[in-house]
């Protein structure tokens, strides 16, 4: 494992991740508009959610996710693409549906990827869903974490759901820390999810708040900036000119304002289109400093959503499982750069893909 953290032996451990947030269902339009669409094709999804699945899938690690459903048949085909993506659901918290979602309903995200410069449209219908009312003692956290967990994710997503959600990350994240598990954030800044609870004051009140609990914080420039209210000084709306000394400067910021920060991640990513991105990575450790991942220029993108989670994952894997900082940014922003050239938010690479485009494979036809 890396240096950069101390992680309890897998050995040691029922789980390598716990991932905690809601899964929804995702309406894909294909090639069509939402507002145009005929049919869809369905998949799970979720921020915090994506992040253990890309674990498991990709790179093969025992994971199980915390979440609430409502208990109907939309409810019982998000548990069938969870089961596909093997998590343990057994933490998954049933809540009796009445019959037409008055007080209780599952969550919905139509997201067109977008093409040139049309850009990807997220629309999301996740009002008084289950996981919104959940409360911090649904789960006897002590119970899951003595198990064994060596890695507990959660984020902004999760924590902007109610004024309960927060509460619910902070009772996991604390009993993680007292089980020596690693805490893992993505601060994932959603204007959407904020705007009716206090937009950005209240994000960063939330965040902050978490962020005393957290390990490994990931983001990009909004996330920081939004979320935390660090700013990224120099950097265009657009992202044209991503210049890394920007990022150094602000996540030295973070961590000397967050003692608690071990690993400090930054996604990096300029919007030419839809469909062409620059891309790229950074991350800092206490004990290794700075490393940046391989810069990829105009990278090809056929569906950008779920990329964060991706490199999320892994970097994760790098920081459980491989020697140095430089190997889980690397991985991260590879298997990040392959969960965009397919539809959906979760992963469909394999480790020994991640690999090759980490160690500077090229795309010819393998036959």
């Amino acid at each position: 494992m890396s240096t950069s953290l101390t992680v309890r032996p897998a050995a040691e451990s029922a789980y390598d991740v716990v991932a905690l947030g809601e899964v929804m269902l995702r309406l894909d339009p294909g090639d069509r508009r939402v507002r145009t669409a005929r049919r869809f094709d369905v998949w799970e999804g979720g921020g915090e959610y994506n992040v253990a699945r890309g674990l498991r899938r990709c790179f093969g690690l025992r994971g199980a996710v915390v979440t609430a459903l409502a208990d109907n048949e939309i409810g019982r085909l998000v548990e069938d693409f969870m089961l596909t993506g093997g998590l343990d659901t057994q933490y998954v918290q049933w809540v009796p549906y009445d019959g037409i979602g008055r007080t209780v309903r599952n969550g919905l995200n139509f997201t067109e990827r977008g093409f040139g410069v049309r850009g990807a449209v997220g629309v999301s219908d996740r009002g008084n869903t289950a996981i919104s009312q959940m409360r911090p003692d649904d789960v006897d956290w002590d119970a899951l974490f003595a198990r064994g967990v060596r890695w507990l994710h959660t984020g902004g997503i999760f924590a902007a759901l109610s004024e309960s959600t927060a509460d619910v990350a902070e009772a996991a994240m604390a009993a993680a820390r007292r089980h020596g598990t690693i805490v893992s954030y993505d601060l994932n800044y959603r204007p959407s999810l904020w705007k009716g609870i206090g937009g950005e004051e209240r994000a960063r009140e939330v965040n902050r708040r978490l962020a005393q609990h957290v390990d490994v914080m990931i983001g990009n420039e909004e996330d920081f900036t939004a979320s935390l209210g660090f700013e990224v000084e120099g950097v265009d709306e657009n992202l044209t000119d991503l210049d890394t000394g920007a990022f150094r400067a602000m996540i030295k910021t973070a961590s000397e304002a967050y003692p608690n920060f071990q690993v400090i991640a930054t996604t990096l990513r300029g919007v030419r289109s839809a469909s062409r991105n620059d891309w790229g990575a950074i991350a800092w450790s206490r004990a290794e400093g700075f490393a940046e991942a391989t810069h990829r220029a105009d990278l090809e993108i056929f569906d950008r959503v779920g990329g964060g989670d991706s490199f999320a994952s892994g970097l994760a894997y790098g920081l459980l499982e491989l020697d140095t900082l430089q190997d889980a940014v690397e991985y991260g922003a590879a298997h990040g750069a392959l969960a965009m050239t397919t539809p959906g938010d979760t992963t469909m690479v394999t480790l020994a893909e991640v690999a090759k485009l980490a160690g500077g494979g090229s795309a010819r036809v393998q036959r």
